[in-house]
C-alpha cells in the first residue's frame, strides 16, 4: 500500500461562489486508493442543482464583477501569484497526486512547476495579445474588438489531473472567462487543493468554480446549461460525441481533445538506441495513461527483428511497483474499472499478436491495479489492439516494408492525435510528418512541447486545438468594428433609376 500523504482534507466539497459547500442533494461518493482499491476519502457528488448554483456563481460575477473588465496586466499580476502559490506545494501535489492517481512518484514530482509554468506563460501572453486593424485611407477603418467570452465549463481527465486542470485554467481566466471546473471522478482530490491557491492569490468570489461528480449528472448538467456558452473537455472519444450532441441545441464553442492511439514509424536509417529509448518512455511513462503514448510501433522490415527483441528485453525490466517508491517507472493504474479494461485488451491481444513481454500482474504484488509492460510483435492492422484506444503499458509492434506502407499503416486508425517519426533522412522526415493524419508529429522525440503550439487531434482524437493564442482565440470573442472615415456609396433603393455602372453590389471591400 502506497504511503498517505499528510493535510488530505476529510472530505471533499464542491466550491462555489467561493465558498466549500456540499451537495444540495447531500450526494457523496467513494474515493478509491489503486493499489488496494479500498476507500480513502468521501467527495461530494455534484448533480444539476450544483451545476445550476455553480454557473450562475459564475456567470455573476462574469456580467456584474470586475474579472472580465480588468485590464490584461492586472489579470497577469494575479495569475502570476496563482502560479507562486501552485509552485509551493509542489511536494505536496506530488504526494496527493502519486497517491490518489497511481501515478510513480519519481514522475508526479515536478507537475506543480509545470502547472505553474502553465499560469505564467497565460499572464504573460495576455499582456503581449495583439489584435489587427485594417486602415482603407479616408473611407474606413476596421479594428479588432476581444473581449471575453463568458462562462467557461472545463471538464479535465485523470490522468496527471492537476496539471491539466493548470492547462484549461490559465488561459481560460487569462482571458477574462470566468469558470466551472469539472475534475474527474476516478481523481479528484488533487482539485481540492485549487479553492486556497485562488483564495491566496486574490481571484474574485465566483471567477473560479468546481462542481465535483460524474459525467452523467454533474457533467451533463453543465455542459447543458444554457448560460455556459464554452465547453473544453479533455477525454474519451465517446464522451467527447456525447458532448458533441448535447452541446449542439445551444450552438456551443466547443474544444474537445479525445486521445489517441499514436504511430512511431522506425525507419531503418534511425539512430536505433534513441529511439529504442524515446518509444518505451513514450508509452510506459505514466503508466501508459497518456494521450499521446506511442502505442502503435510500425518498425522496418530490415530491423524489425532486432528492434522487436531489444524492446522486449528492456519492457521485461521495467520495475512495476508502488507508486511511492522512487525507482518504481510503472505503478498502478488509476481505478479497477480502468484496470478491467486494459486487462482485457491484454486477453484481446494475445490471439491476435505474438506476446514478447509482460501480459499480465506482476507476481509480487498480488492485489491493486497492477499490470506489467506488455510488448505485443506481429500485430496486424485489423487487430483491435492496434485499432482501439487501451490507455495503459500495452504496446503494439508492426512491420513495414516502404514509406507508402509505413504511412498507410499510420492513418489507418479513427484516431489522429499525434505521431513520432524516427529517421536521419530529412527530406524522408518532412515528408512522412506531412503526410500523417495527425494534429501534431514529433521528429526524432517523444512528445517535448513548446506551450506557443497548438495543441489538438484530427478525425477521432478531436475539434479544435489549444495552446498559445489558439487557447486566447477559444475564451474570446474576436468582434470586428467598421467605422467609416468618408462618404459611403449606397445603391440607393426606391429611388428613381439606379446611375451608370451601379449594379447595386455596394462598394469595394479592400
Amino acid at each position: 500500500m502506497a504511503n498517505k500523504p499528510a493535510g488530505l482534507p476529510d472530505h471533499i466539497r464542491h466550491y462555489i461562489n467561493g465558498e466549500l459547500v456540499d451537495s444540495i442533494s447531500g450526494d457523496t461518493f467513494d474515493v478509491l486508493e489503486p493499489t488496494t482499491n479500498e476507500t480513502y476519502i468521501q467527495c461530494a457528488s455534484g448533480d444539476k442543482a450544483d451545476a445550476d448554483a455553480a454557473v450562475a456563481a459564475a456567470k455573476a460575477a462574469f456580467d456584474e464583477g470586475s474579472w472580465a473588465n480588468m485590464l490584461p496586466r492586472q489579470r497577469a499580476q494575479i495569475l502570476y501569484r496563482i502560479a507562486d502559490e501552485v509552485a509551493k506545494i509542489n511536494d505536496e501535489l506530488a504526494a496527493i497526486e502519486s497517491y490518489d492517481s497511481g501515478l510513480p512518484i519519481r514522475q508526479a514530482k515536478g507537475q506543480a512547476n509545470r502547472a505553474a509554468e502553465n499560469f505564467r506563460f497565460f499572464a504573460d501572453l495576455i499582456v503581449a495579445q495583439v489584435d489587427g486593424a485594417f486602415n482603407m485611407p479616408g473611407r474606413q477603418i476596421n479594428y479588432v474588438h476581444r473581449k471575453p467570452h463568458g462562462v467557461a465549463i472545463l471538464i479535465t481527465p485523470w490522468n496527471t489531473p492537476f496539471m491539466q486542470e493548470s492547462w484549461k485554467l490559465a488561459p481560460a481566466l487569462a482571458a477574462g472567462a470566468t469558470v466551472v471546473l469539472k475534475p474527474a471522478e476516478f481523481t479528484p482530490v488533487s482539485a481540492s487543493l485549487w479553492p486556497g491557491i485562488m483564495e491566496r492569490a486574490g481571484v474574485p468570489k465566483g471567477v473560479f468554480n468546481i462542481v465535483y461528480g460524474f459525467g452523467h449528472t454533474a457533467g451533463d448538467a453543465l455542459v447543458k446549461h444554457p448560460d455556459a456558452p464554452l465547453v473544453s473537455f479533455t477525454g474519451s472519444l465517446a464522451t467527447g460525441k456525447k458532448i458533441f450532441e448535447n452541446a449542439a441545441p445551444y450552438m456551443k464553442h466547443l474544444s474537445l481533445e479525445l486521445g489517441g492511439k499514436s504511430p512511431a514509424i522506425i525507419f531503418e536509417d534511425a539512430d536505433f538506441d534513441k529511439a529504442l529509448d524515446s518509444t518505451l518512455f513514450g508509452v510506459f511513462s505514466l503508466n501508459g495513461e497518456r494521450c499521446t503514448a506511442s502505442s502503435r510501433l510500425l518498425v522496418q522490415r530490415s530491423i524489425y527483428d532486432r528492434f522487436v527483441e531489444a524492446y522486449a528485453e528492456r519492457a521485461k525490466k521495467i520495475v512495476v511497483g508502488d507508486p511511492s517508491d522512487p525507482k518504481t517507472e510503472i505503478a498502478a493504474l488509476v481505478h479497477p474499472e480502468h484496470y478491467k479494461k486494459v486487462t482485457s485488451y491484454i486477453e484481446i491481444g494475445k490471439g491476435e499478436g505474438r506476446l514478447v513481454a509482460g501480459g499480465g500482474r506482476p507476481a509480487h504484488l498480488p492485489t491493486g491495479n497492477y499490470v506489467e509492460a506488455t510488448v505485443f510483435a506481429d500485430v496486424p492492422a485489423s487487430a483491435r489492439i492496434f485499432q482501439e484506444e487501451i490507455f495503459g503499458p500495452v504496446v503494439a509492434i508492426t512491420p513495414f516494408d516502404t514509406q507508402e506502407e509505413a504511412i498507410a499503416l499510420a492513418n489507418d486508425v479513427e484516431y489522429g492525435l499525434a505521431a513520432y517519426v524516427w529517421t536521419n533522412d530529412i527530406a524522408r522526415a518532412h515528408n512522412v510528418a506531412g503526410q500523417i493524419e495527425s494534429g501534431m508529429v514529433w521528429i526524432n522525440s517523444h512528445n517535448v512541447r513548446d506551450l506557443r503550439t497548438p495543441f489538438g487531434g484530427v478525425k477521432g482524437s478531436g475539434l479544435g486545438h489549444e495552446g498559445g493564442y489558439r487557447s486566447l482565440d477559444f475564451y474570446t470573442v474576436q468582434q470586428s468594428i467598421h467605422v467609416t472615415l468618408g462618404d459611403v456609396h449606397t445603391t440607393r433603393f426606391g429611388a428613381t433609376g439606379y446611375a451608370d455602372g451601379d449594379l447595386g453590389l455596394g462598394g469595394p471591400s479592400a
